[in-house]
């Protein structure tokens, strides 16, 4: 049997891109090198609630890594996704989260992103 274009369904639209009048998510990507691993213990503890309370959903939490170009990172990696920019921006900026990232500022050595995702 022979296939035309208008027997071949259209791809679905991913679901995070349902929507065009909704901005992109946002992804916090952290590269983190731990210095004192006791007392980063803390740190991701007290982190979750606050990830959460500002909408965001771990993606990448310090999972084994390879790398195929470049360096390798020099620790661990954390991807976090938010709804969008200003929600990702919100959590960094908090007055929940600034005594927290000091745990983190006094026990790493980080690099934290945000990233804006692309709509199709």
């Amino acid at each position: 049997m022979k296939t035309t274009s208008t027997d071949i369904a259209a791809p679905q639209a991913h679901s995070e891109c349902a929507d065009p009048l909704q901005p992109p998510k946002a992804y916090v990507v952290a590269e983190v090198e731990v210095a004192d691993t006791a007392a980063y213990e803390s740190y991701k503890s007290a982190v979750v609630p606050i990830v959460a309370q500002y909408g965001g959903e771990y993606i990448v939490r310090g999972a084994q890594t390879e790398s195929f170009e470049g360096d390798a990172p020099k620790g661990r990696l954390v991807i976090i996704k938010f709804a969008n920019m200003s929600a990702a921006q919100a959590f960094l900026r908090s007055d929940e989260y600034r005594p927290i990232a000091d745990i983190r500022h006094n026990h790493a050595v980080s690099r934290i992103m945000i990233f804006e995702g692309v709509v199709p």
